[in-house]
């Protein structure tokens, strides 16, 4: 006869009960999390507590608490009370804490008030990627994306938005009275009554809303950056690649190694673009690999001369295309590259053979511009596909040369921007895809940025376990370590 495989009686006594370790196999994750934090001088890195209190109710160890943030960001559990039942029934968390199990309020204060801590944690993971010899390539991917923060967009304001607002509870407000009016005429008393009471109750809503966005009109204009959001003061309204739409979040900066997919270093901003972000990331990468020089590759968004000649004078190659600001070229006419430099003299030469000599410098923005043209442009057979006005006038900053210079690794280098997709772009859509749909759980700026690096940290943890493998990983871990 034929049987199931059957499971032992719940109710049968064992002699010499399993251990824990019993459970853990040699080739578990759960290891090297132990292994990594236990070699870890949690006080020299800044966590409170590393030192028990002469006084008072005994104390979790920072240990204990970090392993288990750890734990949960390596397997996709970021709230505190997830983790909380975690730690009372997951055999390899019971392992990991000695079969400690603090109450969630206990773990999301942990987090809470030690920042700091759990950041340098995340760059101390980076610093033994690099004494693992991992970072061979001095070559990274920069590159920045919009996460959703707790903040809806509902509870998002900007000036427009409360214009717009105000004018839909207006058109309300008129349609509410129009309406009122219509059934003061055509209805009988009985229904008129509980129509009449049913608009006037609308009608006070509208109005009550009409003062809340007065309130916050008011409330706006004292906000420096003409942005207001209740919920996460620190997160900001952003356009994201989809035409016509947009999130309430943060702008997650990133610098990824080439060869091994690592987050070399990372940052949470506020702001909506890249524009000012090339060389504070770049820099911080080049000082995280240990590296002299460093080459860089981003997209257009990050194209700035002042951040492009930054990163030059820190010995950073960046390779990025020019951003597309004039609309010559999409109109039919010559646009700036289409006049050659001739550094000699100092002149550009046009399409038409003539050249176009230097006239004056001005200041515009805060960069030193030089402008040329040529005397014979109003005679030119070649105007019109040339520019509209009488002078086709070219600006040239000072240090115009490091743009060029820039402009000619890139076309040595034509598959840069596919090098930069394929290393930086999937970082994103993993770390987005273990967040969930709402990305951050926290609020404020500080506390989303430790938030990130515990991401970054489960994410690069997970990278150096498939690079080395279990035993390599720990083994490397203890060596750096002693």
């Amino acid at each position: 006869m034929k049987r199931f495989i059957e499971g032992e009686d719940r109710s049968q006594v064992t002699l010499l009960p399993e251990c824990l370790d019993d459970y853990i196999g040699e080739d578990n994750p759960v290891r090297v999390i132990d292994a990594f934090v236990d070699e870890l001088d949690l006080q020299t890195l800044g966590f409170e507590g590393a030192e028990p209190a002469a006084t008072g109710r005994p104390s979790y160890h920072p240990a204990v608490l970090l392993k288990i943030y750890v734990y949960g960001y390596l397997n996709r559990i970021q709230s505190s009370r997830r983790l909380e039942r975690e730690a009372q029934r997951n055999v390899e968390l019971m392992w990991l804490t000695g079969r400690l199990a603090p109450d969630f309020k206990t773990i999301a204060d942990f987090r809470h008030d030690n920042g700091k801590g759990i950041r340098n944690v995340c760059r101390r993971f980076v610093e033994l990627c690099r004494e693992l010899k991992l970072f061979t390539q001095a070559v990274v991917a920069v590159d920045g994306s919009k996460f959703k923060a707790v903040n809806t967009r509902d509870r998002n304001f900007t000036p427009g938005k409360i214009k717009k607002r105000q004018e839909q509870i207006e058109e309300s407000i008129k349609r509410y009275l129009d309406a009122l009016d219509t059934a003061d005429r055509t209805l009988p008393p009985a229904e008129f009554q509980a129509k009449a009471q049913h608009l006037k109750d609308k009608l006070r809503t509208m109005r009550d809303q009409m003062r809340r966005m007065q309130r916050i009109e008011q409330r706006l204009k004292g906000e420096p950056e003409g942005q207001l959001s209740l919920t996460d003061p620190d997160a900001r309204s952003m356009a994201t690649s989809g035409k016509g739409s947009g999130i309430v979040g943060y702008n997650v900066q990133v610098a990824v190694d080439a060869k091994h997919h690592l987050i070399v270093t990372h940052e949470v901003t506020n702001e909506g673009h890249d524009r000012a972000q090339l060389a504070p990331m770049t820099i911080a990468a080049r000082e995280a690999m240990g590296k002299n020089k460093l080459q860089a590759v981003a997209d257009r968004g990050y194209y700035s001369g002042p951040q492009i000649k930054a990163c030059h004078d820190a010995g950073i190659a960046a390779i990025l295309p020019k951003s597309m600001t004039s609309n010559a070229k999409a109109e039919g006419r010559f646009d700036k590259g289409d006049f050659i430099y001739i550094a000699k003299d100092d002149e550009y030469q046009c399409p038409a053979g003539q050249r176009a000599i230097y006239r004056f410098t001005r200041e515009e923005n805060g960069l030193q511009l030089r402008r040329y043209w040529s005397s014979a442009c109003p005679q030119c057979p070649m105007k019109a596909q040339c520019t509209p006005s009488d002078y086709r006038r070219i600006s040239r900053w000072e240090h115009e040369a490091v743009l060029e210079a820039v402009q000619r690794r890139l076309d040595k280098h034509p598959d840069a921007m596919m090098l930069r997709r394929r290393t930086v772009e999937h970082v994103f859509g993993t770390l987005k895809h273990w967040m969930g749909s709402t990305h951050f759980l926290t609020r404020t700026l500080p506390n989303v940025g430790t938030e990130m690096s515990l991401h970054v940290l489960a994410y690069n943890l997970k990278r150096v376990i498939n690079i080395l493998g279990i035993a390599k990983t720990m083994k490397a871990i203890r060596l750096v370590g002693a």
